[in-house]
């Protein structure tokens, strides 16, 4: 019996994201039946063909199964061994999920070569110029019978470029194509050779340089074939003749008879060799015959090694088909483009319900209800003087996060929308001056409703059009790089918008395109749509999209926003308990989560230094844990829960009331996933979602008056100081602060909508508060040296700190990281003198940081000669030294431990 494997492909392995060498979908075996016979001492028996078979299956699911089990570094339930949690249900759970995952890849597998193919689409979807004088147009709308592309190009003709059955038409997948020629100039001549290619970037290419096309194959015939190695491509019936004469000429054989029989092929071969013993020696490949001894196997023809390993080096002559290709100037001297740029353009479908037409989902930018009007495309695609040219090469990820989220389009401090090139010049500098080290960038992607801050997404691939174009963007993008500042993006794949005439809801005219159907198909309170993320093409499409962002604009890394949203059916509108069963019941979306999983690899087998950040409220178990060992994959989490304490507290506590027990608790969030928590005082939804900000609740009335009482204006103002300083450095390796909240920005944001008489008075940040001497001032010179903390001591990227002073009683919090000593007083009244904190290492304890300098817009209350403190041999909170500060009320101080005393 033999057997042959089906044809390898090189993929990404289903288990985890490193590349390997694999057969295609499931390993399967075709067996070739022979009877085989055994010889043995007493006789020679037969075994039965099927018995065999069934052992050769045995035999290889054995391997496949010794393969599986020890298969290194992949475990489904891997991250709740290491925690040490038992969880009969959970566990199940993720060992379905994990085979369900594997049976998805290989799914994956039977459509793309590999998951870097699947995640890849945007290269042949949309509008593409192809080199040989012609725009491609793909799309997938499997619900449509009829597709054109319509635009003022060809007068919003819905028949002059059409893909339907019999032209170009479409795959059983529902991808419909559509070819759009360039239009010959007129009293110009076609091209001589059919496939002739342009380029469309420089002016001349070396088709321009005079050679004709025939001069030009025959270098490539006379560079590739070796002397007698061309005789049968230049007479290519020779040896056809030759049989033809043999067998039927006037010389060969008349009849059956004379015929005779046929020898062997070991008689003709030998007979052969015979012949041609005494031949000149050749170029031609000399091949051979060789006997291994089989009663099957009578003869394997082999070629000599040395000629196998010269032929397989030989380069095909495909560079000469680049001898052929011309410039953009002849291209332009002979065309006109089918499509010219800056055209408007929209999708015609024939569907069962009738004729619509949609803004294409591929599309990478959009002009979305503009006046009034119906949305449409536009073909981006400027001459070569107009690209943007990038300068700057991609940044390396530090081992810490400060990061500046920003939304474009607020920024300025007119009340307008502000530009991509208005945030360039003048956001930028500021951002590196206050010594962050990326930005994130929220409502980027187009958005047909600007007061929806860019979550109700219509177009996934283009980037608002109400900002720029996408070369402003790419600007943006590499200018921050310049800077050295990272880029993310804030990325809606939990939902979309559910307008129909720009978006992607019943795209095709049908219901279940891209979204669950029926009440799954709509969020639960935000009327938006949900995505199918078990069908193939809609992973495709998102596993695309979030490529493409980074292929194209070069982002450093995505926030995926509102997780709980796309994790549950419930759209995470539940109460959790933390019990593990509500994270595998019946609400959870597994195809969500396997979705997710399926992003995490992808990214970052694809690109190794990216960074994912992921935000649920519901913290769903294994999100920032390795895909191989249970988890979803993130690098970062984002702890919602922070701004959420401080905002109550603020709000509905007095001052003497607050916990300190809850605010370590709180900001520390769950310690096992400690070192991966991105935190923040408060983001953009505290000032956009209806509320307040907290410099608005902390120095205002609440009003557009001047600030508050001194008195008033000095507790805002250290307690503001005191919750960034704690809630930067108590948590993990990340910090962000929404634009503005850096200075204290005294009002919210309120984004123009008929509520407000579609009002810009609120949409914009107040820079000129920077200018001037007072408060504002004051918090961001304290914001900026508490950056400047992280840049010099590494305070973010050391280790969970040790948090061994909290006193609910005195209202004192203290903890210890790596060096450092942060005491706080969050007592409103009491001050304390020489007040006992615990250290470990005997020395010498400087201060680096005071939120009570004069400088800070604090009072001074201790001085400078008071900053050095030594240790006293003294036990205290169950560390071997202390030392005795001056605490004032509601404030905070950082001490660097800065000689050591060896006792």
């Amino acid at each position: 019996m033999a057997s042959l494997s089906l044809q390898p492909k090189f993929s990404l392995h289903p288990n985890n994201s490193i590349l390997h060498f694999h057969p295609q979908n499931k390993p399967q075996i075709i067996f070739f039946t022979r009877k085989v016979k055994i010889k043995t001492k007493t006789k020679c028996s037969s075994i039965d063909p099927q018995q065999q078979q069934q052992k050769q299956r045995e035999s290889f699911t054995r391997k496949k199964k010794s393969v599986t089990e020890t298969e290194k570094g992949v475990d489904p339930v891997g991250f709740l061994t290491k925690l040490g949690i038992t969880h009969k249900a959970f566990a199940q759970f993720l060992r379905e999920r994990y085979k369900s995952l594997k049976d998805l890849k290989a799914e994956i597998f039977t459509r793309h070569l590999n998951l870097q193919e699947m995640a890849s689409g945007f290269e042949i979807l949309g509008t593409h110029r192809h080199k040989e004088h012609r725009v491609d147009y793909m799309d997938w709308a499997p619900g449509a019978r009829y597709c054109a592309l319509v635009g003022d190009f060809n007068g919003w003709s819905p028949t002059t470029n059409a893909a339907r059955e019999g032209l170009y038409g479409h795959d059983d997948y529902g991808y419909w194509f559509i070819i759009l020629e360039d239009k010959l100039r007129e009293g110009e001549e076609p091209d001589e050779l059919y496939f002739q290619q342009y380029n469309y970037v420089d002016d001349c290419d070396k088709g321009d340089s005079g050679v004709t096309i025939d001069e030009v194959f025959q270098r490539a015939n006379d560079e590739y074939w070796e002397p007698g190695e061309d005789r049968f491509i230049k007479n290519r019936f020779e040896l056809p003749a030759k049989l033809y004469e043999r067998l039927f000429g006037p010389n060969g054989p008349q009849t059956i008879e004379e015929l005779g029989e046929i020898p062997d092929a070991e008689t003709r071969y030998k007979a052969h060799k015979e012949l041609h013993k005494d031949d000149p020696p050749s170029n031609l490949p000399p091949f051979d015959v060789i006997d291994n001894g089989k009663e099957y196997d009578i003869f394997n023809v082999v070629v000599d090694p040395a000629w196998q390993e010269k032929f397989r080096n030989k380069k095909p002559p495909l560079a000469y088909w680049t001898e052929t290709r011309k410039g953009r100037k002849a291209w332009l001297k002979k065309y006109t483009p089918a499509i010219p740029h800056g055209s408007k353009y929209r999708v015609y479908f024939n569907t069962p319900d009738g004729p619509l037409e949609r803004v294409p989902a591929w599309a990478n930018f959009i002009q979305p209800d503009a006046e009034g009007k119906q949305a449409y495309a536009i073909h981006w695609e400027p001459p070569p003087e107009y690209t943007y040219k990038w300068k700057h090469t991609a940044i390396k990820p530090p081992k810490s996060l400060r990061i500046y989220e920003c939304h474009v389009g607020i920024s300025g401090s007119e009340p307008k929308i502000s530009s991509f090139n208005d945030f360039t010049e003048k956001v930028l500098p500021h951002v590196k001056r206050a010594g962050y080290n990326a930005i994130q960038l929220i409502g980027i992607v187009e958005h047909k409703d600007y007061f929806t801050v860019g979550y109700r997404v219509t177009n996934f691939f283009a980037v608002s059009s109400r900002y720029g174009t996408p070369e402003d963007f790419k600007r943006l993008v590499d200018e921050a790089h310049g800077l050295g500042l990272l880029v993310f993006l804030d990325i809606v794949h939990s939902y979309s918008a559910a307008d129909e005439m720009v978006g992607l809801s019943r795209f095709d005219g049908s219901n279940d395109c891209y979204f669950h159907t029926g009440k799954r198909g709509h969020h639960k309170y935000w009327g938006t749509r949900m995505f199918k993320y078990s069908d193939l093409d809609v992973l495709h499409f998102l596993l695309s999209n979030l490529n493409w962002w980074i292929s194209e604009y070069k982002i450093d890394g995505f926030h995926f926003h509102s997780l709980a949203s796309m994790l549950y059916t419930h759209n995470g509108f539940a109460s959790f308990t933390g019990d593990l069963e509500e994270y595998c019941n019946q609400y959870v979306d597994n195809d969500a989560v396997k979705y997710l999983i399926l992003a995490n690899e992808i990214l970052h087998a694809l690109h190794p230094n990216i960074i994912t950040i992921a935000e649920d409220a519901t913290f769903y178990p294994g999100l920032c844990e390795p895909t191989s060992q249970g988890g979803l994959g993130f690098d970062y989490h984002v702890n919602l829960s922070a701004s959420e304490l401080w905002l109550s507290l603020l709000k509905n506590t007095p001052d003497h009331e607050w916990s300190m027990s809850k605010i370590t608790s709180t900001l520390l969030g769950n310690k096992n996933y400690a070192d991966k928590m991105l935190v923040y005082a408060e983001n953009h939804n505290q000032s956009i979602s209806g509320g307040q900000s907290l410099a608005e609740i902390l120095l205002s009335q609440g009003n557009d008056k001047a600030p508050q009482s001194n008195e008033l204006l000095l507790r805002g103002s250290s307690l503001l100081k005191m919750i960034k300083l704690i809630t930067f450095t108590i948590g993990g390796r990340g910090y962000l602060n929404f634009m503005g909240n850096e200075f204290g920005h005294p009002k919210r944001v309120e984004f123009p909508m008929p509520s407000n008489n579609f009002s810009f008075s609120l949409a914009n940040r107040c820079w000129d508060l920077l200018e001037k001497e007072g408060v504002y001032q004051d918090l961001f010179r304290f914001d900026k040296d508490m950056m400047k903390l992280d840049k010099n001591e590494k305070v973010l990227s050391r280790g969970l700190p040790n948090i061994h002073h909290v006193k609910d009683t005195n209202m004192v919090i203290s903890y210890l990281r790596g060096p450092l000593l942060f005491v706080f007083n969050f007592h409103p009244t009491d001050s304390y003198e020489r007040y006992c904190i615990g250290v470990d290492e005997a020395g010498e304890y400087q201060v680096i940081l005071n939120t009570d300098e004069r400088r800070y817009g604090g009072q001074g209350i201790v001085k400078e000669e008071q900053y050095l403190q030594r240790t006293i041999s003294k036990r205290v909170d169950g560390l071997r030294n202390c030392i005795k500060v001056s605490l004032p009320s509601r404030t905070a101080q950082v001490y660097k431990l800065s000689r050591i005393l060896r006792i």
